[in-house]
């Protein structure tokens, strides 16, 4: 492997991490990175989750290393998405091509559409935790585990919109359990790519390595900054994912 695809898929996947770590959808970096550099769609699909394990890994780290807890109902949250993840990575081996574009691009409008219409993220006043609201949580959590094992890219948006909507927490929190949960059901992601014998350890190993630094870093100073910006990072970015989806 060539020193300036592993110096591009470092650089990549440095940016995705930062981008992951605030809000989601930087798969929609690396993904495009990878089949440049000559991947199927569906190898590149697998090959991204390495990066997308370390990125989860090392947030979340960094989110526990500046205080910010985490909770039984949090673990909970992520071993239903694991068994979600397990379905939507078998249906990822097979993908086509533009099959996989067509559902991304649908699934980012919905995404856009919620953050430029709907309640925005909450401040982490008036948080539901009863019975209920949990119940609804892991469901829909388990859902979000078949798309994350099935595409993942814009994952990052369904979590914050999920969380944000059933429980009121705030950002911070939000994000912190978004990386736990990526952690966590990547792991079954990665268990049925791996027995698919579809991934390209080189470069998802070079890319791991910059979503990993791109979340130690973001996770921590992330929580010294104001959550309003954090906000208007998450539309500004969904919205330019939206339009590079549709002109690309």
């Amino acid at each position: 492997m060539e020193i300036w695809n592993i110096l591009l898929l470092f650089a990549v996947g440095l940016i995705a991490g930062v981008i992951n770590t605030l809000a989601g959808g930087g798969s929609l970096l690396t993904l495009p990175a990878l089949i440049f550099l000559g991947l199927p769609p569906n190898v590149a699909n697998a090959t991204n989750r390495i990066g997308v394990f370390f990125n989860g890994l090392l947030s979340w780290k960094g989110y526990q290393s500046k205080g910010v807890k985490t909770e039984a109902y949090d673990i909970w949250l992520g071993v239903t998405s694991f068994i979600g993840a397990i379905l939507g990575s078998y249906i990822a081996v097979d993908i086509k091509g533009d099959t996989f574009n067509k559902i991304l691009a649908a699934v980012i409008v919905m995404i856009v559409a919620y953050m430029v219409f709907g309640k925005r993220v909450n401040s982490g006043e008036g948080i539901r935790t009863n019975r209920k609201s949990r119940i609804i949580g892991l469901v829909t959590f388990f859902f979000i585990g078949i798309y994350g094992g099935f595409i993942q890219a814009g994952v990052g948006y369904l979590i914050i919109a999920s969380l944000s909507f059933i429980h009121h927490f705030s950002i911070i929190k939000i994000n912190m359990i978004k990386s736990l949960t990526v952690l966590i059901y990547t792991l079954s992601a990665l268990g049925v790519f791996i027995y698919s014998g579809i991934i390209n350890w080189e470069l998802g190993l070079a890319l791991a390595a910059g979503n990993g630094a791109g979340g130690w870093l973001t996770s921590r100073w992330s929580t010294k900054v104001n959550e309003k910006y954090i906000r208007y990072f998450v539309m500004f970015t969904a919205i330019a994912f939206a339009i590079k989806l549709f002109f690309s």
